[in-house]
């Protein structure tokens, strides 16, 4: 049985399930993947849905996988924002001079619709049919919670597999990683992501006579440039060099003559291997010790949701990157850009690598993704199967 990718992915397209609703976008995928062979496990939790995919090939069992490959995707999406502003219908999957357009389009509705077509190509190989099947496992984990919190999502699902003890040896996160091109990039890690909340305390007071205030503005520039000046790292041959931005500075004053009681400012960090959040954090408190403002005049708060993780350069890295070069003509970077993604989850895990389709307008208006895109996927996944189990 062989899938056309387009259909499928005007399908699932059509399901409007922006997080956290599934508007039966996995039930779409039930249904093409149960006829090849493979069957379905619900993972719900918090009404969310989550799906995992398995099929064993060569006799392969439960108890004796033999070869696992997941695929890592998920059907959930952001919102529209106004649907006004689009020029079609955001959920109706329109094909105008050769694009398809709607939310999911680009990420990452057809990255799964091009594993699930290259499956049904690959399960349908004369090769493959004729030659006896290695003994694998392929499974796809299907979330409908990354777009959000991923608080119900992926993390757990790993979590329930490993109990179980169905954990996969190599993943493939399907999230578009190719700026304009398919070969461009293969994600091979993902920086980690730490944000602070740095509180400063003063004393309120009328701005004609600061004597009898204290105003917590100046220390807070203080704090703020000399975490804006520090230099955490030049980098390396992965990742480029660890970065704060400031994303609000704020004191709530709506008056102009009135020296504010307290300050705060936000940042985010974006950090790589050389780092982990608890480090991370434990170098921002002593820099700002280090600045003269006293300790008890402010507070420091910080969180994660992501630490940084790399996967080596190594038999999975380079097996897809053979694949790809292999249809493309072209080697793929194995690229650490951009922001954090579920493959994060996956990393503690075993090794795991991104590659889906093209990343031109994920989140945008009018999201799309070319027609021509999605069968060069299809052709990409394909040879990683072929790859991955030997045929």
């Amino acid at each position: 049985m062989l899938y056309d990718v387009l259909e499928i992915s005007q399908k699932l397209i059509r399901c409007a399930s922006v997080t956290p609703f599934d508007d039966g976008a996995q039930d779409v995928l039930r249904d093409l993947l149960v006829p090849l062979g493979f069957t379905a496990q619900d993972y719900t939790k918090e009404n969310i849905r989550n799906t995992v995919f398995t099929l064993y090939i060569g006799g392969a069992t439960a108890q004796d996988a033999g070869r696992h490959l997941c695929f890592a995707g998920h059907t959930d999406v952001v919102p529209v924002g106004n649907s006004d502003d689009w020029t079609d219908d955001p959920f109706a999957a329109v094909v105008k001079d050769d694009v398809l357009y709607g939310r999911g389009a680009c990420d990452m509705k057809t990255g799964i619709t091009a594993f699930v077509a290259a499956l049904s190509q690959f399960l349908d190989d004369p090769d493959f049919q004729a030659a006896k099947a290695p003994k694998g496992t392929i499974s796809l984990l299907i979330t409908g919670d990354e777009e959000a919190e991923a608080l119900h999502g992926t993390k757990y699902v790993l979590e329930q597999l490993e109990a179980a003890q169905r954990l996969p040896n190599v993943s493939l996160v399907g999230e578009p990683t190719n700026p304009k091109a398919a070969g461009d990039e293969i994600k091979c890690g993902r920086r980690g992501s730490l944000t602070g909340v740095l509180r400063v305390r003063g004393q309120q007071g009328h701005v004609a006579y600061p004597q009898k205030a204290d105003n917590p503005l100046p220390k807070l520039l203080r704090l703020c440039t000399a975490l804006a000046m520090h230099e955490f790292d030049q980098g390396n041959e992965f990742f480029p060099a660890t970065n704060l931005e400031w994303t609000s500075i704020d004191t709530g004053n709506q008056a102009d003559n009135v020296i504010p009681a307290a300050a705060h400012a936000q940042f985010n960090v974006r950090f790589n291997d050389q780092w982990s959040a608890a480090s991370l954090e434990q170098a921002i408190t002593k820099i700002l010790a280090s600045v003269g403002v006293a300790q008890a005049e402010y507070d420091l708060q910080c969180r994660s949701n992501a630490e940084s993780f790399l996967t080596p350069q190594g038999e999975w890295a380079n097996l897809v990157r053979d694949a790809v070069a292999q249809v493309t003509g072209r080697a793929p970077e194995l690229s650490t850009k951009g922001g954090t993604s579920d493959a994060r989850f996956i990393a503690p895990y075993g090794d795991v690598v991104e590659y889906g389709l093209i990343n031109t307008s994920a989140h945008q208006v009018d999201e799309h993704m070319p027609v021509a895109a999605l069968y060069e996927g299809v052709e990409i996944y394909t040879a990683i199967l072929k790859r991955y189990f030997s045929v």
